[in-house]
């Protein structure tokens, strides 16, 4: 199935780097307009010639002025996957070791961007009466974080929770939302971290737990995004959708 986004707009968060770069690159493959949104500069991840394709733009998507700036300067978007997220460095600590302000980091960037990027972009999605929203979740979300981290754990849940709400708010004016929850994928430094803590024994112990034996890429994760998010899946929403090589 070859999907076609020529001269849709679509904006990514988290775009920088790991799985949120691998999306903008397939949607500009697939002719979209895409901007990609991210609070860091983009690492160079390579030589790739979609990257030329990509406007990428600074935005901190856990202020809501900021968010709307984005909406309204570059928009208005046909499509949106909300890849930005991930553990703010942390790691994971006894529950009586974690600090407020640690816990509420995790929270605004996981599940509250979510929001304030659903909320900015629905108004002219509900006037076109078509849009398609993406969240990309965790399977921290639907179980234990392999992380030990509860406030990912706790926002990425929240996460699939807002996705079946608001396919159901805004399912009337064509808009579907769904969420991707991928497994371990090794795709930025934090991952890459988190692989070596496991040591070898670690290691050989998760692949183990996973049917195909192999951990996932980020291109399995954009290949499900472009579906999601296409008119193939017109009438797929408030799904979760795990892309974890089957656990």
């Amino acid at each position: 199935m070859q999907i076609d986004f020529t001269g849709r707009r679509a904006l990514v968060t988290g775009a920088g780097h790991g799985i949120g770069r691998a999306i903008a690159r397939a949607y500009a493959e697939a002719g979209a307009i895409v901007v990609g949104a991210d609070i860091r500069k983009p690492s160079d991840g390579g030589v790739h010639t979609a990257d030329t394709a990509i406007r990428f733009v600074h935005c901190d998507l856990t202020v809501k002025a900021e968010v709307a700036r984005l909406v309204s300067e570059y928009g208005p978007f046909e499509i949106v996957a909300h890849s930005a997220g991930g553990v703010c460095g942390q790691t994971g600590r006894p529950l009586e070791e974690v600090q407020e302000e640690d816990w509420h980091a995790i929270l605004a960037i996981n599940m509250s961007a979510s929001f304030l990027i659903a909320q900015a972009v629905a108004p002219l999605m509900k006037a076109r009466r078509r849009g398609r929203i993406l969240m990309i979740a965790s399977g921290a979300g639907l179980g234990v974080s392999l992380t030990g981290i509860q406030a990912y754990a706790a926002a990425k849940a929240g996460e699939i929770g807002l996705t079946r709400q608001l396919a159901h708010e805004l399912g009337p004016f064509g808009i579907t939302v769904n969420a991707i929850a991928p497994g371990f994928v090794r795709s930025n430094p934090t991952t890459e971290r988190q692989w070596e803590g496991y040591g070898p024994e670690g290691q050989a112990q998760l692949l183990d737990r996973i049917a195909m034996r192999r951990l996932g890429t980020v291109d399995d994760i954009s290949a499900a995004a472009l579906f999601l998010t296409s008119d193939e899946a017109s009438w797929i929403t408030g799904q979760c959708l795990s892309v974890d090589g089957g656990k």
